[in-house]
Parts: structure tokens; sequence; C-alpha cells
């Protein structure tokens, strides 16, 4: 994270001195003078769908749900069972390429979820949620752009919370906190550094306080940096991803903070987005961020919220059917994925986008700004 530091300020302090300052966040609490505006930057280090889980499985009372390889084993007799199971010894990944291509025209019921028609998927029905309000009514009402949903009751105790995703993924194994779709997804972006996200935050009068500031979203063509525990680094530098000279995403919301909280108004964001060897441009609608900055500066962590494109959304979900380890299954969470979407409807009353939220993380980072291909000394906070 970094921020501007005029000539004679760095003259005042001299040497050495000067450059570690001007490297650094302003500490928590101090403010900046009124000609001076900071410029920070984070590096987001984890992003997990908001799943909130009791200790009991309370929001999910019936269980969890059965999985593409459960369904197409009860379709079979003993007889069947015995012979393309080699009498049980083939494992679940290896008879899964069988499992998914149960259409009753051999269709993989992952790449045409209505092909066959399962029982009805296993919903969330707990009343607390991660998550904002994100289409501005109390009661999740119909709206001019929305269909008519329940409330969650925040975390928190924020009223009136919209988070249609966990409703739909909460009972779903492979979405929970040790479900695999979730902890590989993790772990390959902590790796690889695919659809890594920086969020820069300009104008910046005042760390702890200020009521006007800007957040741009952007990625990372560079790899985490990480510390002898295997923890993302803070103050890394990053690149910025350019395309034909201007960086591929750039979005910018209207943004404030209060004690150390920044939040943003409402807007639509692009975002890069790599899971589970798949990657996409995540188009989301009424994007808000609500996140607490650590006071030393050098962290950030709360939550993203937005409606998520249902089509984008399946494309994921839909490729994911080849991964046994996933277990969740496909025709189920497709029909209720359509049932549960709450947000903008089309001509024919259909909403097009769930509500959702996302548990992010991020680290404090130096933004480079500048094409990668063109070398160039431009910074943020330099």
């Amino acid at each position: 994270m970094a921020n501007h530091r005029s000539g004679s300020r760095m003259n005042r302090a001299g040497g050495i001195a000067a450059v570690l300052a001007a490297a650094m966040v302003l500490p928590a609490g101090l403010a900046s003078s009124a000609e001076t505006k900071s410029t920070w930057g984070f590096a987001v280090s984890s992003w997990h769908t908001a799943i909130y889980e009791t200790r009991f499985m309370d929001e999910c009372p019936e269980g969890i749900n059965a999985t593409n390889d459960e369904y197409w084993w009860r379709s079979l007799s003993k007889d069947q069972r015995g012979k393309l199971t080699n009498n049980g010894m083939t494992t679940q990944i290896g008879r899964q390429a069988i499992a998914n291509h149960r259409g009753p025209n051999g269709e993989d019921i992952c790449q045409v979820p209505t092909a066959v028609t399962d029982p009805p998927l296993l919903t969330v029905q707990s009343k607390t949620s991660y998550g904002l309000n994100l289409d501005g009514t109390s009661d999740g009402r119909e709206t001019g752009k929305t269909c008519k949903h329940e409330k969650f009751t925040g975390v928190d105790g924020t009223p009136a919370v919209d988070n249609q995703l966990y409703r739909l993924l909460g009972c779903v194994y492979g979405w929970r906190s040790i479900g695999h779709v979730e902890t590989a997804a993790n772990g390959h972006r902590r790796t690889n550094g695919l659809g890594m996200i920086l969020l820069e935050v300009t104008d910046v009068d005042d760390p702890r306080n200020d009521d006007d500031v800007k957040v741009t979203f952007y990625r990372s063509v560079d790899q985490f940096t990480f510390d002898k525990n295997d923890n993302p680094l803070p103050y890394s530098t990053y690149r910025i991803d350019y395309n034909n000279g201007t960086p591929r995403y750039g979005a910018t919301l209207p943004g404030k903070i209060v004690n150390g909280n920044l939040t943003t108004e409402s807007g639509d964001v692009s975002l890069p987005f790599y899971a589970n060897y798949g990657f996409q441009t995540m188009r989301l609608r009424d994007v808000r961020i609500d996140v607490q900055i650590s006071e030393d500066g050098s962290a950030a962590d709360g939550i993203l919220a937005a409606y998520y494109d249902t089509e984008q959304l399946w494309e994921y979900v839909g490729e994911l059917g080849w991964q046994p380890t996933g277990v969740y299954n496909c025709p189920a969470i497709y029909a209720a994925m359509r049932k549960l979407a709450d947000g903008y409807r089309d001509a024919s009353g259909q909403c097009t986008a769930i509500s959702s939220a996302f548990k992010i993380k991020a680290v404090a980072a130096f933004i480079r700004h500048g094409d990668p291909k063109t070398p160039t000394d431009v910074q943020a906070g330099r």
C-alpha cells in the first residue's frame, strides 16, 4: 500500500528514512494534510463464496445434497452396479464419465442439465447470512428489476440482506468451507496468480475517515509474493494487466472510509475470475464492497456483494461437472438457480442474475501502472 508524499516532505525527511516513508501507508489515525492525497493498493489474497455455516449445520436441516454419482448409482439395478463398477472396485473418479452421461440419450447432465429431472435441491433454511441489501427493499418484494424473494438478517444483525447464492449453494458440500470447489479454487489462485484482483483506493485525505474516495478494480499479471510462512507478503509490487495500451479491467466506484471501514456505492464491475481450471470475466451488477482496513493498513477483510449473471454462474458450475470431488448435482442446482434468481428481470419476467456475497481478504500492495510490455516507472504511491 502506498501514499503520495510531496517533494518538500521527502526533502525534510532525508535519505533512507524518506524512501522508506514513501513506501509505507500512513499510520492509523494520522491524517494527511489538506494538500496531500494518498493512494492505497491492495491485492485480494482470498475469495470465498460467502457461506454462513453453523456448528451443527442448522442451516441445512435435511442434510447435504446428493451428488451426480449418487443419483446414477440409485438408478442402477444390482447387476448393473456390479457390471459397471467391477463389483464396486471402480472408484467414483473412475466411473465419473459414465455417471455424468445419464441423460435419456446419453447427454452429459452437467452440460445439458434439463435432460433429466432430479429431486429438488435442498436449499438453505437459515434466517442469517453474509451479504448486503442489494435491492433497497426491506421485505424482498418484486420491483422493476428484481423478483420477489426472502430476505436474510446479516451475521452482524443488519436487516434485509440479499444473498440468494447462499440459499442455493449453502447445502452443497463442494461450496462449504471444507468442500473441494472452494478449497481448490483458492489454492489455485494463490499458487498461479491467475484471476488475481487488485484494488486501488485513490483521493484518500485521511486513512481512517474520508467521505470521498474512489476504488478501482484491476487484474494483476504477476503472481503472489509469499513470506516464509507461505502467506501473501504485504507491500509487494504487482503490475496491472493491459490490453492495447489500456487496463483490461478498471471499473471505478465512489466510496468512503469511516473508522477504517471502506464502503462503496453500487455500480457495475467486471472482474477476472479463475477457479478449478476455468477462467471468465465476471459480469457483476450493483457491486458494493464493505471491508475493514487493519489499524496498520497492511490488510483488509470484508464482503463484496453483487448480482451475479446466472448464465455466467452456470458456465462455471456446469464445467465443474467433470470433477467428482466437487460433490454436487447439476440438474437440481440448475433448476433451483432459475427459481431463486432475484435480479435483473428480462422481458418474460425471469430474473437473469442472483444476489451474491463473497468474503474477501486482501494485503497491502504497490500497484504498478503502465503496460508491462512497455517498462515505466509510474507506480501507485510513488
